[in-house]
C-alpha cells in the first residue's frame, strides 16, 4: 500500500504510518479494521532443521540506525544462550554488512546460515526455533508471521511500528523513536542517519545503550527458557562438567 513520508494533506493516507504503524497504515488506507493479525503460513518443507533446541538470531539491516549498536550485545548474548542448551543459528542474507568504516560480522558462536535463501527456507528455520532474536527487520515480520516468539530489540522505532511482542526491548532513558517522529524525514541514501544526535558522542544511543542485561532479562521471561541447560550439563563429559 506504501508509505507516504511527505503527505501532509493526508491525502494518500488518513492517518500517517509513523502515527499507526507499518502494517496497520494499509487498514487505515482501505477503511477496514486496522487490528493486526499474523498471516497464515504455509511452507512446502515443514520439517525440522536441526534435532537440537536452537535459536535464529539476525544482526544486519539495511541502516547503522537499526543495528544493535552495543559494542558487545551479540557477543554476550550468543554466549548465555549456548550456555542455557541452544545451538545459536544466524540466518542472516549476509555475514558481513556495512558502509566505509562501519562493519558489522556474524557474531562469534552463532552458526553461519547466512546467504541468499529462499523466504520458505527462512520461515522453516524460524518456525522451528524456540524463539528468534532480531531487530526491527523483515525477519522479525516473518519470526512473528510463523507464529515465533520474536525478542526485538530497536530503539529507533517505538514499539507501535511493529507487531506486538511483549518481549520487546527497548531503552526510554536514552534517546528513541526518530523514526516515528514527523517532525523528521527518513534519508534511504544516508546509512548512518541519525537525525537528531548525528556526529556527536550520542549518535545511535537509542540501541547502544540498550545492554545485553537489558535483553537477557527479557529473554528469561520466555516460557521454557533455560529447561535445556540441565540437558547439556548432563552431556558433558565428567571433567568438563565440574571445571
Amino acid at each position: 500500500m506504501g508509505l507516504f513520508f511527505d503527505d501532509k494533506d493526508h491525502v494518500f493516507q488518513p492517518c500517517d504510518f509513523r502515527h499507526v504503524g507499518l502494517h496497520r497504515t494499509a487498514g487505515y488506507i482501505l477503511g477496514v479494521d486496522p487490528a493486526e493479525k499474523p498471516p497464515c503460513v504455509a511452507l512446502e518443507n515443514d520439517s525440522r532443521p536441526v534435532a537440537e533446541p536452537y535459536v535464529c538470531i539476525a544482526v544486519q539491516s539495511t541502516t547503522q540506525c537499526k543495528y544493535w549498536n552495543n559494542p558487545n550485545g551479540w557477543r554476550e548474548i550468543v554466549a548465555f544462550l549456548k550456555h542455557a542448551g541452544y545451538r545459536v543459528i544466524c540466518i542472516d542474507q549476509k555475514p558481513t554488512h556495512g558502509t566505509g568504516l562501519i562493519w558489522s560480522h556474524i557474531p562469534n558462536g552463532a552458526e553461519d546460515e547466512t546467504g541468499d535463501r529462499p523466504l520458505q527456507e527462512r520461515a522453516r528455520w524460524l518456525k522451528h526455533a524456540e524463539f528468534f532474536v532480531g531487530l526491527s527487520s523483515g525477519l522479525s515480520w516473518l519470526a512473528w508471521a510463523v507464529g515465533t516468539p520474536v525478542v526485538m530489540i530497536s530503539g529507533f522505532t517505538h514499539p507501535t511500528n511493529e507487531f506486538e511482542t511483549p518481549y520487546r526491548v527497548i531503552n526510554y532513558h536514552a534517546c528513541n523513536s526518530c523514526w516515528n517522529d514527523v517532525r523528521v524525514r527518513f534519508d534511504h541514501k544516508d546509512f548512518l542517519w541519525c537525525p537528531r544526535h548525528k556526529d556527536t558522542p550520542r549518535q545511535f544511543e537509542c540501541t547502544r545503550l540498550i545492554t545485553a542485561e537489558q535483553v537477557k532479562a527479557v529473554i528469561k521471561t520466555i516460557p521454557g527458557i533455560g529447561t535445556h541447560e540441565e540437558t547439556r550439563i548432563q552431556k558433558q563429559p565428567v571433567a568438563e562438567a565440574h571445571q
